[in-house]
């Protein structure tokens, strides 16, 4: 027989009847155990799979994890929101000896120092100065209720950094009686927590640092208005709690089953 597939020889023997028969026999044992293999192999794979397992699995893009994770925490926060009398937000702080917190502390230094030279500078910058009010101004804004328009109006009138710039350009411009105006401003608007704040920064001299504390103060009063808001919406979430909470478990499932699998997985693990 030709080896390795090489073709015979003319002069080469021919098989003989014997081994004919023999191999014959051979690719007959060997089909019958192909046919049984295949046949195995067949049973074993219609008997362990179910119907559902015959389409593909869905795959679960990050963007669906990360709405998943929006409801999640939506329902976990509403619920918390309702069942915690006490429950409030507060602002995060990084420890002092941590590294963010040196990098913060350095990064936020450097920035007052520049404010500091600048208007020490003759003539004096005040573009940075300038840009700080346009932000107290839209921060004061926000805390304002649909019906404040003569505060609003009032304060985007004296805040107006069009008319701060040319009065910059004159050198007629009054740094400290801004802050002043914003600092009595906070106090219409703020909390009666926060009012010993306000004092503190009526009594401060620096310009640069009245306004670094205007920004500490009025974080402060951001978290105070969501914390309001917080205790008003719960006697609502209280009622509703229920039927929230079904609903934007319906809604999740419903997005896809495997989201959600994922993200109880996540919440168990976490």
């Amino acid at each position: 027989m030709p080896f390795n597939g090489e073709k015979q020889c003319v002069g080469e023997d021919q098989p003989s009847d014997s081994d004919s028969s023999r191999f014959s026999e051979s690719m007959a044992s060997l089909s019958d155990y192909e046919c049984s293999r295949q046949s195995f192999t067949s049973d074993s794979s219609s008997k362990s799979s179910s119907p559902a397992s015959t389409s593909p699995p869905r795959v679960v893009t990050f963007d669906e994890v990360m709405a998943a994770t929006r409801n999640l925490s939506n329902l976990t926060l509403a619920h918390e929101i309702a069942v915690n009398e006490n429950f409030q937000l507060k602002q995060d702080a990084l420890p002092e000896n941590s590294l963010a917190g040196r990098v913060k502390h350095i990064v936020h230094q450097a920035f007052w120092d520049v404010l500091e030279s600048e208007l020490c500078a003759e003539p004096p910058e005040y573009e940075h100065a300038i840009k700080l009010f346009e932000e107290i101004r839209e921060i004061l804004l926000s805390f304002l209720t649909p019906g404040g328009n003569r505060l609003r109006n009032q304060i985007c009138e004296v805040l107006d950094t069009d008319l701060i710039r040319q009065q910059a350009e004159h050198s007629a411009v009054d740094i400290q009686g801004l802050a002043n105006y914003v600092i009595s401003t906070m106090g219409k608007l703020c909390a009666p927590v926060r009012d010993d704040d306000i004092r503190e920064l009526k009594a401060t001299g620096n310009v640069v640092e009245v306004l670094r504390q205007i920004f500490h103060v009025l974080d402060l009063m951001k978290m105070d208005m969501v914390n309001f808001t917080i205790r008003s919406l719960r006697p609502h979430l209280q009622r509703q709690l229920v039927d929230y909470e079904r609903t934007k478990f319906q809604e999740i499932l419903e997005e896809t089953p495997s989201k959600y699998n994922i993200m109880c997985t996540y919440i168990e693990t976490g």
